[in-house]
């Protein structure tokens, strides 16, 4: 069976015959250059150059020689550098930080640091005349997504796999790129008590959102299968912002992007990535249109995998949740992580609807033995 074939039988909710796997093909599904470079180690694989697709993530580019060792079913396609903005990383004593082109500051521990934080804002406050001033990526730039449409379109004709975004289209995601300009505290006070200020911004996102799709898509765009969106609507325990605020504001975008995005290209499948305890707005997350939901997060409250594949596994394709990369991936054995990925494949693959993936990336602190350990019992155990 072809990969793609595989991959797309399952978001059908059809049983092809082996659940179809991911390793490290967009920006919330990969692997820790560190740990990355242990397996290569591990594997017997000297002096190969790491790339470093995702500079805030420090993910890594898995090499073909790897996706094709374990079974990988998809390509990821990526974005290149906005006009007008290169990446300048500058050492700030005890960490290192760089200012992407949102005029966002991030920065990093020098020491045992894991990814880049959010550390300045540049649209703190209320004042909505500073909407009309912000910084943004230029939606029209085609230089940023020729290399993207290039290799889809390569991918496609040669048929094995399908392709999916290794990031996000335009926006991080309406919640997150919003929380990125505004910080935190100014987000969530401006979302739950300044509903003119937080239209107007979402308005503005939206407005540019939606100037990037409606050229990317006829110029190459199509070709993609996968179309990737990421927006965190819960931590561990609860939602970060209520319910209500979620269907007042963000629900009604997205019914509106996935439905000018199907409009558009038919055939291409939409993946929504939100972590965390989002048990109560999943069938939101359905009506929005999304094929695909990402990541399980099955140690969040109200996320067991049995009650989420009962109540939902019909309507929409789960991708992930095969370990836990904050317990069993770092601290469990290779035989901690084999039966937990047995258990958890026993639940989600039944019936179709299920893509192989751990819940988000695999961190730096993960022993190289545990990924390998994670990877080889997908391949062996995950037949249908």
């Amino acid at each position: 069976m072809k990969h793609k074939d595989r991959l797309l039988q399952a978001i059908d909710h059809k049983e092809p015959d082996r659940v179809p796997i991911d390793i490290g093909q967009t920006a919330v599904t990969g692997v820790s250059q560190i740990t990355y470079g242990k397996i290569l180690e591990m594997l017997g694989i000297k002096d190969r150059e790491i790339i470093i697709y995702d500079i805030i993530q420090q993910l890594a580019k898995i090499d073909e020689d790897i996706l094709q060792k374990y079974g990988v079913d998809m390509r990821g396609v990526y974005l290149g550098a906005p006009k007008g903005w290169s990446l300048e990383i500058i050492d700030d004593g005890e960490y290192t930080s760089f200012v992407d082109a949102w005029d966002v500051k991030w920065r990093m521990p020098k020491k045992n640091g894991f990814y880049y934080d959010l550390y300045e804002h540049p649209l703190r406050g209320d004042n909505l005349d500073d909407i009309d001033k912000i910084k943004h990526i230029d939606p029209l730039d085609r230089g940023r997504v020729r290399s993207m449409i290039e290799e889809a379109k390569k991918i496609k004709d040669e048929g094995e796999y399908a392709s999916i975004m290794a990031g996000c289209g335009y926006t991080v995601g309406y919640l997150q790129q919003f929380q990125w300009l505004q910080g935190f505290e100014d987000s969530y006070m401006n979302i739950a008590g300044n509903e003119k200020f937080t239209q107007k911004l979402l308005d503005k996102l939206e407005e540019l959102e939606f100037q990037f799709w409606d050229w990317f898509i006829p110029e190459g765009g199509k070709d993609i299968d996968i179309m990737v969106t990421a927006d965190d609507y819960a931590g561990q325990n609860c939602m970060l912002i209520s319910p209500e605020h979620f269907r007042k504001y963000f629900k009604p975008m997205y019914i509106r992007l996935f439905s000018k995005i199907k409009s558009m290209a038919p055939d291409m499948k939409v993946f929504f990535h939100s972590c965390g305890a989002i048990y109560e707005i999943i069938p939101d997350i359905i009506e929005m249109g999304a094929d695909i939901l990402n990541p399980l997060q099955f140690n969040a409250k109200d996320m067991e995998l049995k009650r989420i594949k009962k109540e939902f596994g019909n309507d929409i394709t789960f991708w992930g949740g095969a370990a836990d990369p904050k317990s069993t991936l770092p601290f469990g054995t290779p035989k901690d992580v084999e039966e937990e990925v047995k258990r958890n494949l026993d639940i989600l693959m039944p019936g179709g609807g299920y893509v192989f993936n751990t819940v988000h990336d695999i961190q730096r602190d993960v022993p190289p033995e545990n990924a390998i350990a994670l990877w080889e019992t997908a391949l062996e155990y995950g037949k249908y």
